[in-house]
């Protein structure tokens, strides 16, 4: 009988959920811009730059290692 081991730890995944809402809050910025065509700060800016930390979060949520007792 084999157990069912996931890849990741409860933590990995709650900071996995964590990078998403980055993402998806970089995504809702640029979408909300009032420019047309999103060429203002928000849009061209902000919301990228949001989204790219949520990126980068998940790549160091992908490769956090919890601390073993």
């Amino acid at each position: 009988m084999s157990q069912n081991h996931f890849p990741f730890e409860k933590k990995n995944y709650q900071l996995m959920l964590i990078g998403i809402a980055i993402i998806t809050l970089g995504f809702v910025i640029m979408g909300l811009d009032g420019e047309p065509h999103g060429f203002g700060f928000m849009g061209l800016t902000l919301g990228p730059v949001i989204a790219l930390f949520g990126f980068l979060f998940e790549f160091y949520a992908i490769f956090y290692k919890p601390k073993k007792q």
